[in-house]
Order: C-alpha cells, then structure tokens, then sequence
C-alpha cells in the first residue's frame, strides 16, 4: 500500500490530520476526504498541473468538467464573475450541502476544471471533515469523486483505497458517507435555471425555493456538468433493472441468466430475492433515501464476489428516488 490513511473523526476533526492534508494540497499532491455525497478526490483548483494528475489518477475523459469545493459563499467570487439572484437564494438556503452550482466563470480559472468551457461548477459540501480541510487550505479544491472513473462512486475511505491505492497521496477516513450519491447540479446561468444532473438534493425542495425549474437533453448545457454524458457508476457486472416489488419478473430473469451459466446477483428492498443464493444477495431497505446511502457500497460488494449479473429491484422515482434511478439507469448502460 502506497497511499497513506489517517483516520480523523467526522464530529471534531483532528487539526494535525487535516493540517497535513492541507499541506499536501499546497505541495501539489492528491487527497480523498469524505464529503456528505461521496468521497472526493481533492486536488488545489489553480495549479493546473495538479488537476491533470486528478484525470491520470482515475482515468478521467479530459472533457468531463470537475466541480470546485469552496469552504463558503464568499469564495465564490474567486471562480465566479457573476452569480444571478436566483444562484444566491439557492446558495444561502443550501450551502453548505448537496448542491453544485454552475456558473459564469473567471478568466483565470484553469480551463481544465471546466473542459474549456465558460463556465465552473462550485460547491459547498457539508462535512465537517471537508469544510476543515477547506477552511485549512484557504482556496477551492475541485474533488470529483474518488474512484476510478466509470465505476461505482466511493462511500468509504477502503471504496478509495480499492480504486486508488498508489496513484494519490492521502486518504482522509471519516467513516462512511452520508447521502451515498452525488450533488445536483443545476445552471443558474439560465432563467428558468436547468438540472443538470439530480443528486442528493431533491428537485421539489429546489423548486420550493426559487419556483419552476427546467431540464435538458441538450448536449452542449450538459457538458457543463459531470456525470452526464461518459458511463457512470456501473461496476464490472451487468446491471439489469427490474420493476418495483416485481419479484415474478425477477425470478423469470435470475433462472433465464442462470440457465445460461451466469452467476446472478440481487440488489432488493421489497422482498427477499428468494430465486437467487443467498451469499449473492443484498436486501435494502424500501426507504430512498437509506437506499441511496448503501446502493454503491452494495453494487461494490457484488462485484468482489465476482458475479456476472446484478438484478436491481428499482425505487420510486420521487424526491432523492429520483436520482437513484439516474444512478442506476447509467450504470446498466451497455
């Protein structure tokens, strides 16, 4: 193992750890910390040579823009030129947390963060670990989640270590993660603003706050976000969605994989997934947002048992539901 790990506590966070990973920042290294969504993979967001070794480290298409973490609102003007009205109402309501900002960028922000767009996508996490850590750096530090790209994301410091084990730094362990799924982006650069990609942030709370709110299949407004055009989230195996509480459909499709020689595995919250062995099944609970919290960590854990197919029951898609399907429909991508 090459990557070191210090352990620090997610409800006082031990100033000698994060000062060390603050000064690793500062010397052009990599470091992963929990976020409230997922573990990021933190890099100093104004040397550039040091973000190329965020997109070397996992494998990263190089037009997959990155988001920047900021410690608060006042560090958005050094990213951003402008930031509209409806951009701060959503700021002063959710930041921190689990909403990612796109908007007008700076001319000296690397163009790499943004895929050479002209625009930069900012966050406020809310983990005391990765505040701490921001707060300690003093700058932005863009943190795409830490693992290789296209696999599952992160939700503990061992899903990092799997992944990146030799190719970063530090790994700051702060148990696992919260949410267990990504930020929702939205561009407020438009009126009405457009959800670029959902996340742990409902749509319905974001409208509640500033009114209607769009979305798009536009290729050009979606390069602005990660996770929205390149495959995502998907571990080795096939993934097969199955309708809601269809545990009929579910049988019909384990024995058809089965007779054909694959090893099945079930990712289930509304029953037991009887038709499949045991060792290779994983029963969530029916609740969305606990399902977000354990479905990378479980998509994970089938894939070191090495099966060939993972039926997942699927979730409603209402509130965070919503985007565990957006998760689970890029991962069963073929």
């Amino acid at each position: 193992m090459n990557t070191r790990i210090l352990e620090v506590s997610s409800s006082s966070p031990e100033s000698h750890a994060i000062e060390e990973a603050a000064s690793v920042l500062r010397g052009g290294g990599l470091v992963a910390f929990p976020t409230e969504t997922v573990y990021g993979l933190g890099a100093d967001a104004q040397n550039e040579k040091t973000i190329r070794k965020v997109f070397e480290a996992k494998g990263r298409p190089a037009d997959n823009p990155l988001i920047v973490h900021i410690d608060s609102f006042l560090q958005a003007g050094l990213f951003a030129r402008d930031i509209p009205e409806k951009g701060k109402k959503l700021a002063d309501i959710f930041w921190p947390g689990p909403l990612t900002l796109v908007l007008p960028k700076l001319k000296h922000v690397p163009g790499i963060i943004s895929a050479n767009l002209d625009t930069v996508a900012l966050r406020v996490p809310n983990h005391p670990v990765a505040l701490a850590l921001l707060k300690e750096f003093r700058g932005g530090v863009v943190a795409p989640s830490a693992n290789i790209s296209g696999g599952p994301s992160p939700t503990e410091a061992s899903h990092v270590v799997k992944d990146l084990d030799g190719r970063i730094d530090l790994v700051l362990d702060g148990g696992r993660t919260e949410i267990g799924i990504e930020s929702t982006v939205i561009d407020v650069t438009a009126d009405p603003p457009i959800i670029l990609r959902q996340g742990g942030l409902s749509r319905e709370r974001i409208e509640q706050a500033i009114g209607k709110v769009g979305t798009t299949t536009q290729e050009e407004l979606l390069k602005r976000s990660p996770g929205t055009r390149h495959k995502h989230y998907a571990p080795k195996a096939r993934v097969v969605i199955i309708g809601v509480r269809d545990e009929t459909g579910f049988a019909g499709e384990a024995s058809r994989f089965d007779s054909s020689g694959k090893i099945v595995g079930a990712i289930t919250h509304s029953f037991a997934a009887s038709s499949v062995k045991s060792e290779f099944r994983k029963k969530l609970a029916g609740d969305p947002a606990i399902f977000a919290q354990e479905f990378f960590r479980a998509l994970r854990e089938l894939d070191e048992k090495r099966v060939d197919v993972i039926l997942v029951e699927s979730v409603e898609e209402k509130g965070i539901g919503s985007a565990v399907m957006d998760r689970l429909k890029k991962a069963a991508q073929t």
